[in-house]
């Protein structure tokens, strides 16, 4: 994960049988759902989910 991934933890994944797609990221969970309501008025039919993507660090 980027540093400029880290400054975002918060994501908006569109969700396919095929693979799920990182649409944006946001630094507070506010912004991302209001991008989530957007994107729900633009296309209905798209499902799509906000999620802290916030690797683990790793364990030395």
């Amino acid at each position: 994960m980027s540093y400029q991934d880290e400054l975002r933890p918060w994501a908006v994944y569109r969700c396919r049988v095929s693979g799920n797609l990182c649409v944006a990221r946001y630094r507070t969970r506010g912004d991302a759902y209001a991008y989530l309501s957007i994107l729900r008025t633009n296309n209905p039919d798209g499902v799509y989910e906000v999620v802290f993507d916030k690797e683990p660090a790793e364990v030395q």
